[in-house]
């Protein structure tokens, strides 16, 4: 099969798989450019409430696929932002599924969800020191608040790959599971997204982002005011039931 990003729907989540086992999952210029479509069109589907991004087989991605690149800095860093900020942008929870190798590109990928789930034999790196590539500001920003500037002058300086201990300790993965765990704990956790809020899902998101201005407060207040979302959730709270969540996004 050619290199590409699959993607089904079910039950509420979008998983996205990065398909290239011959080059353990590197991105291609064709399936750099064509992740922010898809997550459009993914983010405009209201049956999807989460998306997994994960990696066929036992890689996550080893980045991009340097071979099918022109050695110039426009095109090894120019398809990778945009589908790092389209996948930071997406409006609703992400996470990163995480086996093998998540390195350059593919850690770029991961740090721009929302959260990163990896099995414990898993490793970590970006790598553009190694190609004498620089970094570009938003990248090496989302990465600083991640992880804290000393862990990424680390990784940055050094393009050295880390393992999940110490990856867990810094805050580049959220969990870490045992041989054999990562899908059942992913699975369970997409399914508790699913149960939520969406109307939190989405203020909360925006608002880690950066700083809100009064009219983006303004407007999850009265979003809140006529959802309606609180009273179910004390209502359920009090008859011991699950809550019947209704808020969805608006249609732009």
């Amino acid at each position: 099969m050619e290199p590409c990003l699959r993607h089904d729907v079910t039950d509420g989540i979008a998983t996205v798989v990065i398909r290239n086992p011959a080059k353990r999952n590197a991105m291609t210029p064709a399936m750099w450019r064509a992740l922010p479509p898809l997550l459009d069109r993914l983010a405009a589907d209201p049956a999807v409430r989460a998306l997994v991004l994960t990696g066929h087989g036992d890689t996550f991605c080893a980045g991009a696929d340097i071979g099918s690149l022109s050695a110039t800095y426009e095109e090894t860093t120019g398809l990778a932002l945009p589908a790092e900020e389209a996948l930071a942008a997406f409006p609703k929870p992400t996470l990163a599924s995480v086996r093998g190798y998540c390195v350059g590109g593919g850690c770029q990928l991961a740090a721009a969800c929302d959260l990163r789930f990896a099995d414990e034999d898993a490793l970590f790196g970006i790598t553009p020191a190694k190609l004498g590539i620089v970094y570009s500001p938003g990248s090496t920003r989302r990465l600083v608040e991640l992880i804290g500037p000393a862990s990424a002058k680390y990784l940055l300086f050094s393009g050295e790959l880390i393992d999940t201990a110490r990856a867990l300790r810094t805050g580049l993965v959220d969990e870490v599971l045992p041989d054999g765990g990562l899908d059942k704990r992913v699975a369970e956790f997409t399914r508790v997204l699913v149960s939520r809020s969406q109307l939190t899902q989405a203020a909360a998101k925006e608002f880690a982002a950066g700083p809100a201005g009064a009219d983006r407060v303004a407007y999850w207040q009265e979003q809140a005011r006529a959802g309606e979302e609180a009273g179910e959730g004390i209502a359920a709270f009090l008859e011991r039931r699950a809550p019947r969540f209704g808020w969805t996004p608006p249609v732009s």
